[in-house]
């Protein structure tokens, strides 16, 4: 039998459903492989070893006794340290934080776990989430298993390289400017930005901005586990959350063949070659599953972006005028974003009276192009993994922010979006982005899935 901490989620489920292997084995094979690999890497922060143990055994007892399973049983999953799960404390990175556990687990871990998920173990991620490298005083840096001198992205880059590394089959994280995204192309695995509104959230102070743009999704190596893990996680729940629409699952057919726009270039402004390379790769084998692709572009993509960031800035602050105390976050953090303020700022363009006016002809340009054609297949970031360091030096933000503007306009219209590796290039993975209509995740992974079906897979992979 393959290594259990190589197999996917999906399998290990049919696996331990079987009794080809007990959820105590696997769990165990999981421990193990962080042991082995996460001093290296540093993407786990906290395992939760007992209580996934007792978990384990309590699964096994199901099975001996026939009781009903979920489509998740047993099977390990890693969580972000910007997540409830109770009794374990949700940082947000953040050493202040270190003892601020919940009692209770945010409404998509608990559907997690009634789906028979067992967190394992928590991960690691920048500073509120702050930052598209995963660093912070509480943990240090996590590496990316590719090469150590990249970084693994962020903010859910400790579970990508949980993910990537063998660590955990699945992992939980959240998006709200490419976080599951970014990480899913610095480390070759793949990831799931749902629809706005598709899974819970917890109520809470929370500001209006991250309300809007910030999802909760999964990180997998295997599309079809992305899958199980968002109809885990979108059930009917009572989470508080007013935006919560339990849509169905799977939409209407839609007519075929299904035509997909492929956006090489976005806006034009510039992409790297390898990057764009990968994208014309993904829109072939997209072509020869029956799929009909055409080269285009994204509408209004600059307007977009200065809506996003400007959403971002005017609504996207705990308190008008509270800063934190000195020390209360790293050097680092504050370096970056003394520098990145100004471009940050900049990015939003001429201030509008109303932004959310200014979304929703937007969001009507991108519905009618998805009339035509449903699918978009692109970039996530047109530029490619960093070299760690490279976010603190004074030039880098406004560059960055043009590399990012296919990346935010799924946050800004609240459209679900399939990150989905393609291969190798310069010893850099490859991995591309298909945007649907809202609510129509199934298209998505649908494609994403035809894509992947070519591609030999690109994890689990020792540390490099």
């Amino acid at each position: 039998m393959t290594e259990l901490w190589r197999m996917g989620a999906g399998e290990l489920a049919g696996a331990i459903r079987r009794r080809d292997v007990s959820s105590r084995e696997v769990v165990q094979a999981h421990l193990a492989r962080i042991e082995a690999a996460n001093e290296r890497l540093n993407a786990v922060t906290v395992v939760l070893a007992e209580t996934a143990l007792s978990a384990a055994d309590a699964t096994d007892q199901a099975i001996r006794t026939s009781d009903p399973l979920g489509p998740l049983c047993g099977v390990p999953i890693t969580v972000k340290e910007n997540i409830d799960v109770a009794g374990s404390a949700t940082t947000q990175g953040v050493a202040a934080f270190r003892d601020a556990a919940p009692r209770r687990d945010a409404p998509h871990i608990a559907q997690l776990r009634a789906a028979g998920a067992i967190p394992i173990a928590r991960t690691n991620m920048p500073e509120f989430g702050m930052r598209w490298h995963t660093d912070n005083a509480l943990r240090g840096a996590t590496r990316n298993p590719w090469d150590g001198t990249w970084t693994p992205g962020g903010s859910s880059g400790g579970d990508a390289v949980a993910v990537a590394a063998g660590m955990s089959p699945l992992g939980i994280g959240n998006d709200g400017a490419g976080s599951l995204r970014w990480p899913a192309q610095c480390c070759g695995v793949a990831a799931l930005k749902p629809s706005h509104g598709r899974v819970p959230v917890s109520g809470g102070a929370t500001p209006f901005a991250f309300q809007l743009l910030a999802v909760h999704g999964p990180i997998a190596r295997r599309v079809e586990d992305l899958r199980l893990a968002l109809q885990a996680m979108c059930g009917p729940v009572h989470s508080g959350d007013p935006w919560h629409a339990p849509a169905p699952f799977d939409g209407p057919p839609p007519p075929t063949p299904i035509r997909v726009t492929m956006v090489e270039d976005p806006g034009g402004l510039g992409v790297d070659r390898d990057i764009a390379a990968a994208v014309r790769r993904a829109g072939e084998l997209l072509g020869q599953a029956g799929y009909v692709v055409e080269a285009g572009d994204a509408p209004a993509l600059e307007r977009v972006s200065e809506t996003y960031f400007q959403t971002m800035e005017r609504f996207g602050r705990l308190e008008e005028a509270a800063t934190p105390p000195p020390g209360f976050l790293s050097a680092d953090f504050e370096r970056l974003w003394r520098q990145f303020n100004a471009p940050w700022i900049a990015a939003g363009g001429t201030p509008m009276a109303d932004p959310m006016k200014a979304r929703a002809g937007l969001y009507a340009a991108w519905s009618a192009m998805m009339r035509k054609a449903p699918l978009v297949l692109a970039p996530i970031a047109t530029a490619p993994p960093w070299t760690i360091g490279a976010d603190l030096e004074p030039d880098w933000g406004e560059a960055w922010i043009m590399a990012l503007r296919m990346v935010v306009a799924p946050n800004l219209l609240g459209l679900p979006s399939v990150a989905v590796p393609v291969g190798v290039a310069g010893g850099r993975p490859q991995v591309v982005q298909i945007i649907g209509p809202r609510f129509r995740e199934d298209l998505c992974l649908a494609a994403a899935e035809a894509i992947e079906a070519a591609i030999p897979a690109l994890t689990p992979i020792e540390p490099r």
